[in-house]
């Protein structure tokens, strides 16, 4: 029987090689040079997955020398075909009209009784170590997994999303291209809607007047603000750093209907063009702080406003901060007054307008 089922293999007739196989079930079920002759079938028919689970499982029952040898032979056949497979198709993927345009992958959070099933789908996919999957899974909110051309990048969401892995690509434009209004203050606010004087891309000053449930969503990060100082090392040595100082709020309200989303940052704020708030609204005693007059206003919006607030930005931060020194430059335009660039800056850009694509 093992010959004609290999006759039929041999002349691409899988039709009656699945036939001859079904009749040597019913006579011999557990005759090992069937369960090879399965393998053969499965690897012709490019069911490579199916293949290597049974070589592997031949394998372990084997006795036989010869049967041990050929059940080595498909595992080295199959996994050298697909990795073919898999070349081929990222090949094709990378040549495809607008793949070069660069891009960005992101897993999605994996609840813990889906992790191991999650993991071994990243590890299958991305062909990592399935300990090391399971560490890079997210259990809250989105990772910045890997940056490259879109056309990789979609190749590998499918793959990913077909080994029961949830994740998604984006084109950096896409991400980082929405137009960015940064408030220099509130010129007026009341119980329906505001208007704010705020800045362009372009550092022109305009006004935006906004009904509140125009704001779809809000996205709030802290943003670490960094300092010169000098410290002493192991071996006694001076040495000039850069140390952490303090945080920087920044609110993104997101206003889908015009495209566009209001910055509002702590440090660049105007306080001194008047009290934000309406008459009659609570306003505490600052005295030279500003973080009380900047508290009651984030707490009125947050009145008026109904959008969920995304404030998962510190997770996301972890992943991304040297995965953006890998992707082409980009406007990020949050304005901190700073002594040198930082990577948390686009950081938080990318993740408001990441927001920005999914709400929408």
């Amino acid at each position: 029987m093992q010959d004609i089922v290999a006759a039929a293999l041999d002349r691409g007739d899988y039709r009656a090689a699945a036939t001859l196989l079904q009749e040597w079930q019913k006579k011999s079920p557990k005759d090992p040079w069937l369960l090879l002759c399965v393998g053969r079938y499965q690897e012709a028919i490019r069911r490579w997955e199916a293949a290597e689970k049974t070589y592997l499982s031949l394998l372990r029952k084997a006795t036989v020398p010869k049967l041990m040898t050929q059940a080595r032979q498909g595992i080295q056949r199959v996994q050298a075909q697909r990795q073919q497979s898999r070349d081929e198709a990222l090949e094709t993927a990378r040549s495809a009209p607008g793949s070069k345009e660069p891009g960005f992958l992101c897993l999605e959070p994996v609840p813990s009784e889906a992790r191991t099933a999650a993991a071994q789908g990243l590890a299958k996919v991305m062909q990592i170590d399935p300990y090391i999957a399971r560490l890079q899974l997210p259990s809250q909110g989105w990772r910045l997994y890997r940056v490259g051309s879109v056309g990789e990048l979609q190749y590998f969401s499918r793959a990913l999303a077909e080994a029961g892995t949830p994740a998604f690509w984006v084109k950096q434009q896409d991400a980082t291209g929405v137009q960015v209004f940064n408030v220099e203050y509130f010129r007026s606010v009341g119980p329906t809607q505001a208007t704010v004087i705020c800045r362009s891309a372009d550092g022109q000053m305009g006004t935006i007047a906004f009904a509140w449930p125009e704001v779809s969503q809000r996205v709030v990060g802290q943003l670490p603000l960094f300092e010169s100082v000098v410290d002493v090392d192991e071996w006694k040595r001076l040495r000039r750093k850069q140390k952490t100082q303090d945080y920087a709020d920044i609110w993104d309200l997101h206003l889908h209907n015009r495209q566009c989303m209001l910055r509002l940052c702590d440090r660049t704020y105007q306080f001194r063009q008047g009290n934000p708030l309406p008459e009659g609204e609570p306003v505490p005693d600052h005295g030279t702080s500003t973080r009380p007059l900047w508290n009651a206003l984030l707490a009125y919006i947050r009145t008026h406003t109904t959008g969920p607030q995304q404030d998962g930005f510190a997770k996301f931060a972890e992943g991304a901060i040297e995965l953006i020194e890998l992707m082409p430059p980009f406007a990020h335009q949050v304005r901190l007054p700073r002594l040198r660039e930082s990577t948390w800056d686009p950081a938080f850009h990318l993740y408001s307008g990441l927001h920005f694509l999914r709400h929408r």
